[in-house]
């Protein structure tokens, strides 16, 4: 087994853990719900096997329902991000894309910023459409989107600087 599959095996189960046992109880006025666990997605190779990101996304989002009873919901925004997760790539990077020559958990750039809060943007975007699923509550899908965005924003950019120290 290589390294890049035991590294991603690792990032599956501890992010899954960390979410189920400390970040699912968070609700923060009924509206903010961190949910960092995304941070398998964003941050699986860029040249890795996208098929692999796919069925993972799956088993993530999958094992996320079973935990939180919720129906299906974060299988489903899991599995939109994976997918998208190419064209977001290329808009948030252009030709750097192109050659495989990005790296997420590098140094903060705009890039690198744009790429997180748009793949986080979506998921919370399709979360919330499908959590409550009815368009008369469109102000509060898209007010839960936002809060939500923001927070688990700022966990995933945490997240990246305290496991990738600085290098010097």
């Amino acid at each position: 087994m290589n390294s890049t599959f035991l590294l991603n095996t690792f990032r599956f189960v501890a992010l899954l853990a960390l979410q189920v046992v400390l970040f699912n109880n968070i609700n923060f006025l009924g509206y903010v719900n961190p949910f960092p666990y995304i941070l398998f997605i964003i941050l699986y190779p860029v040249n890795g096997n996208r098929a692999g990101l796919l069925v993972a996304s799956f088993l993530l989002g999958l094992t996320m329902d079973m935990f939180s009873n919720s129906g299906g919901v974060h299988a489903t925004a899991c599995l939109v991000l994976a997918y998208l997760r190419p064209y977001i790539f290329k808009f948030a990077f252009g030709i750097s894309y192109e050659y495989q020559t990005v790296k997420i958990a590098d140094k903060m750039s705009p890039e690198r910023f744009t790429f997180i809060l748009i793949a986080v943007l979506i998921h919370h975007l399709v979360l919330y459409l499908l959590e409550i699923f009815r368009f008369n509550f469109f102000w509060e899908i898209l007010w839960r989107t936002l809060l939500s965005t923001l927070f688990t924003l700022l966990l995933c950019i945490i997240s990246i600087y305290l496991i990738k120290p600085s290098k010097r």
